[in-house]
């Protein structure tokens, strides 16, 4: 079993966890002298009996026949969505969500655990159907697995967790989803964005011009088909562009519409921009200017002033990549953003050599999942996205995530290790 397992993406794990531990400890640790690292009233001592506790979890995954993770992906994920849907009687409500069981002193987030179980269950199903996805009742029930288990997350509310499943999209387009659902969707964003930024009547007077071209460049042959869609697209785009202010000003609370406003510079007023910079982009603004402060090289460890003082909210936790920023400089950032790409690669070049569609497809989940989270949670922390609550993986503060991060990682490495048996 040793030979066969993925040797390079567990050391690659290793030190992601290490760094992050050595960071959260940097942003948690107010002492004089270096603290137990044991001492579970400090969160750097709890991070460290989760990294343990890891271990452990390791040992018990790779212990497990490998056909147990395809035979019972089913279940897995039945209870997965009970454990979301038992947070609404028994949860324990922080920081005014519902998203945690309180088990003695220690509590439990079930979403981190969820998206391995998703993965899982979207495997099992493509890789039975066999489809190619362009039956789009294949494709709905598809959906409806990812679906699930974010409308149960959203209403806790954690938009931030419900909004990782969008990276499954990544895994349906691998396995034969039309590019135009992803070509649609990013489209939308980006008509949501430009109508807030122009207007609608600007945005549907671009989006005339450019579907001008496109007519006038096409196809000769079709153009009276091609009339014909380009027209239904620039009604849409136009219906779309004049919902935007409703949903915007109707729907959106207005923290949400502080942050599209901080996001997309909305406010002409520079002093209420910076007023709303300090409030609701607060932890951006701290975060970007932790980062700023550590130049090339970094502060070093234990002497970032910002970390010490408390500036940066939840440094530990979504904002831990500030610490990195602040301490080890442009030099040690990279070598964290490196590391990352890294993982992501090798995952990738893992999910395409498996010899069965299942642990294809589960490979493909957890690569997207990891992607996701680290690109959303890095372009928050430096400033380019707004702020989701999304935690970095094997670097944020919590026995959840770290567990569900490892749990959904060495399944693949199993699968992975047991390629062989499964061709024969």
């Amino acid at each position: 079993m040793n030979k066969k397992l993925d040797w390079l993406t567990i050391i690659i794990y290793f030190i992601l966890v290490a760094i992050g531990w050595l960071n959260i400890y940097s942003a948690t640790f107010s002492g004089d002298t270096f603290g137990n690292i044991l001492d579970l009233n400090e969160l750097y001592g709890k991070q460290f009996f989760f990294i343990l506790v890891s271990l452990v979890m390791i040992v018990i995954i790779l212990s497990i026949e490998a056909k147990f993770y395809e035979r019972f992906s089913g279940v897995i994920y039945l209870i997965s969505l009970l454990s979301l849907l038992g947070l609404f009687i028994f949860g324990k409500n922080v920081n005014g969500a519902t998203s945690w069981y309180a088990i003695g002193g220690m509590t439990i987030q079930p979403s981190e655990f969820a998206k391995a179980a998703t993965a899982l269950a979207l495997a099992k199903y493509l890789s039975d159907i066999q489809t190619n996805l362009q039956d789009f009742k294949d494709l709905l029930k598809a959906f409806g697995i990812i679906a699930l288990p974010a409308l149960l997350i959203i209403p806790q509310p954690d938009p931030g967790s419900a909004l990782v499943y969008a990276s499954f999209f990544f895994v349906l387009y691998r396995e034969g989803l039309s590019l135009m659902y992803l070509i649609v969707g990013l489209l939308a964003v980006l008509l949501f964005a430009a109508t807030l930024l122009y207007g609608p009547l600007w945005v549907c007077i671009g989006t005339a011009i450019l579907l001008a071209l496109i007519y006038y460049f096409g196809n000769r042959k079709k153009k009276q088909v091609r009339l014909i869609n380009l027209a239904g697209v620039l009604l849409l785009a136009t219906a779309f562009s004049y919902s935007v202010n409703f949903i915007y000003e109707n729907i959106f609370e207005q923290r949400h519409r502080d942050r599209f406003s901080l996001w997309l510079r909305l406010e002409d007023d520079p002093a209420k921009l910076e007023q709303i910079r300090k409030t609701i982009g607060y932890n951006t603004y701290q975060s970007e200017s932790a980062i700023g402060s550590g130049g090339l090289t970094g502060k070093g460890f234990l002497e970032g002033t910002r970390t010490k003082g408390d500036f940066v909210p939840e440094q530990h936790t979504d904002y831990i990549f500030s610490t990195v920023g602040e301490e080890w400089g442009f030099v040690g950032s990279t070598v964290v953003v490196i590391l990352f790409c890294l993982l992501i690669l090798r995952l990738t070049y893992l999910a395409e050599r498996q010899k069965s569609a299942f642990s294809r497809m589960y490979g493909y989940g957890v690569t997207a999942i990891i992607f996701f989270h680290f690109a959303i949670n890095v372009g928050m922390v430096i400033g380019l996205l707004p702020t989701i609550g999304i935690p970095l993986p094997f670097f944020s503060y919590g026995g959840s995530g770290l567990l569900g991060f490892t749990i959904l990682l060495f399944i693949f490495l199993k699968l992975d290790g047991n390629r062989i048996n499964e061709w024969m």
